[in-house]
């Protein structure tokens, strides 16, 4: 990369080119009305001056003159956390239709300043901007454990036009003994509006402790000011232990938070490699941000990759913006939540705003009719560019009905849905369920009897197929990806095979996964039964009732740590869909033995049922399947 020009002439080339975008509308209305939803490039290395060679970590607020103040981090060596950042800036005053020219906020000179946590006083119209401060490398290395990092604020008059110099918040929200990692957002705070607290300005933080040999809390928090961002505590605290070996149950981060209807906050964070369910965590404060109500919850039904995301209250829904794909960066979606965030809705029910690689993200409300959304994107890589779209909420996926749904007969259990019109069929054992290969599937709610665990268990289904290319998911539990604890059954007619696979996690252990592999496809247009157990050190995989493949099992949980979901006849992304015919799925906790296998699981082995589907009905929609 050519060397970076100084700092006052390519501020003076920047100044002297306003920065017009054109909008590249995704979607557009038929009418003359503004366009529902419009996308445009806003931060490109290879475009805006700087010497750039990388935009991330985008946060963005509308200021009480209505202008938006989109920030992110100037990376100027490389895509790398650690090296030198700056905090940059660009102002549009017609709701993001056009954009200035790019600012620099706050030059690192060589360090680390970034995590941009922007928050609007609605009262006095200024504009408070929190970051983080580390050491630069120039190796392109992460931060070194411990790693030494300080808050800071700045502060705008003139609508972040000009900003003041920078202050160390150190002293006011670094707490001594969090001394190990340090960071503020990254993305926009809060302003409480109503209650005890109205005024008050409301930011996460999140940070570790270091005990001189390794890390031994995790902790989040909010740090609030009561005087317009004169002076700031931290408030509201969930630490977390960590083990002598490294894990711990969870590690809130990334938090990002919004004022519910009722007043309170609900604060939405970043779960990473705990033993807990989930990439996504959850909680509330009842008290302004003076305390949680509770600990932090992970949301294992929540699919997403492990990455920071946004919340805003939009009306009667709070939306999330965060990539969709569970094992990795990528769709970028809007889903929503109708009661506050104490459930949201499904991927399918989600509004997608890319299928590229996508990351980091902020929400904005534009105006009372539009929300934005500053969000990490690009086709081949989630850092290749920082993206803007406008959105108004009818181009959002409206509030679904319940799907149809089929019996999960295991006890205690509530019912599976029934994705994508499937309908039923003649089966193996009574009726079955025809899928079509394009949207059909059945999925199970959570409940955390699915979670197997790091016992033995036994899976079992009855498929027919014929098709000779492409994955054929039967079953999939937990998560997915190569390092995300998961159980699946799957057929591979092109490389002629059925595969059962596990992924498991032991301890502080890397992800270990064991496979065992038929030398038949079974696509022969009729009922095969497929059988895959756990139990007494092998991985077994049974068809027709007869044990044909086996392989040494591999120690730990098939369900930790992971976005959890039970699926039939899909992959957990829905990238993949079975195309044919599924019936009487079960699973128990416990291994089978050969015997009750070979007999087709006679009433004696029912005990230790975890799901039961018999898939001989579909209530609540109309249609009879034409089989596979």
């Amino acid at each position: 990369m050519p060397p970076r020009p100084p700092r006052p002439f390519w501020l003076a080339l920047a100044a002297s080119c306003t920065l017009a975008l054109s909008p590249s509308p995704a979607h557009a209305r038929a009418d003359d009305r503004a366009p529902a939803f419009e996308e445009q490039v806003l931060f490109d290395a290879a475009r805006d001056p700087g010497g750039y060679a990388c935009f991330r970590i985008p946060a963005i607020v509308r200021t009480t003159d209505g202008t938006l103040l989109a920030f992110a981090e100037g990376r100027v060596l490389d895509c790398g956390d650690a090296g030198d950042i700056d905090v940059v800036l660009k102002r549009s005053t017609d709701g993001g239709r056009t954009w200035g020219p790019l600012q620099v906020v706050n030059d690192g000179g060589g360090d680390t300043h970034g995590n941009p946590a922007p928050v609007v006083d609605r009262a006095t119209g200024r504009v408070l901007l929190l970051e983080t401060y580390n050491a630069g490398r120039t190796d392109g290395a992460n931060c070194a454990v411990p790693c030494a990092r300080k808050p800071h604020l700045q502060y705008s008059d003139d609508d972040g036009r000009t900003w003041s110099a920078p202050r160390d918040l150190g002293a006011e929200i670094l707490p001594p003994d969090w001394n190990s990692w340090y960071a503020t957002g990254p993305v926009h705070g809060v302003q409480l509006t109503g209650g005890a607290h109205a005024g008050r300005l409301v930011v996460g933080v999140n940070a570790e402790t270091w005990d001189g040999t390794r890390v031994t809390a995790n902790h989040a928090a909010l740090v609030v000011s009561d005087d317009g961002g004169g002076h700031w505590r931290t408030g509201a605290t969930d630490t977390w232990p960590v083990a002598a070996d490294g894990t711990f149950r969870q590690k809130p981060s990334e938090l990002t938070l919004t004022e519910r209807a009722d007043g309170a906050l609900l604060v939405s964070g970043r779960e990473e490699n705990g033993t807990d369910l989930g990439h996504r965590t959850q909680a509330l404060s009842r008290d302004g941000g003076d305390s949680f109500a509770a600990p932090f919850r992970a949301l294992p039904d929540l699919y997403a990759p492990q990455v920071q995301g946004a919340v805003l209250r939009l009306g009667d829904r709070t939306l999330l913006s965060v990539p969709a794909d569970p094992d990795r960066r990528r769709t970028m979606t809007v889903r929503s939540s109708w009661d506050g965030g104490a459930s949201w809705d499904s991927v399918d029910r989600g509004t997608v705003v890319t299928r590229d690689w996508s990351g980091y993200s902020d929400l904005v409300a534009v105006d009372d009719a539009t929300v934005g959304l500053l969000y990490e994107g690009g086709a081949s890589d989630a850092r290749d560019e920082i993206r803007f779209a406008r959105f108004t909420e009818d181009w959002l996926a409206p509030r679904r009905a319940a799907d149809p749904t089929t019996p999960d007969l295991a006890p205690g259990a509530a019912p599976a849905a029934v994705l994508g019109g499937a309908g039923t069929t003649d089966g193996a054992v009574g009726g079955a369920l025809a899928l079509d290969g394009a949207d059909d599937a059945v999925r199970l709610p959570y409940d955390g009897r699915l979670a197997l665990g790091d016992g033995d268990f036994t899976a079992s289904l009855w498929f027919r197929y014929a098709a000779a290319t492409g994955e054929q998911p039967l079953l999939w539990m937990g998560g997915i990806g190569t390092t995300q604890p998961q159980v699946w059954l799957r057929a591979e007619p092109g490389n002629g095979r059925v595969q059962g696979l596990i992924t498991t996690r032991d301890g502080a252990a890397a992800p270990r996964s064991a496979w065992a592999r038929t030398d038949r496809a079974y696509n022969d247009g009729q009922w095969h039964r497929l059988a895959l157990r756990r139990g007494g050190g092998r991985l077994t995989l049974f068809v027709d009732g007869s044990a044909v493949a086996d392989a040494a099992d591999v120690p730990g949980s098939v369900s930790r740590n992971s976005p959890f979901g039970v699926h039939i006849g899909e992959r957990m992304d829905g990238r993949a869909r079975f195309t044919g015919a599924v019936d009487d799925v079960r699973v128990w906790n416990r291994a089978l033995t050969d015997a009750e296998i070979a007999a087709g699981a006679p009433p004696a082995a029912l005990g230790n049922t975890v799901l039961h589907l018999p898939l001989d009905r579909v209530d609540g929609a109309a249609g009879t399947g034409t089989g596979g």
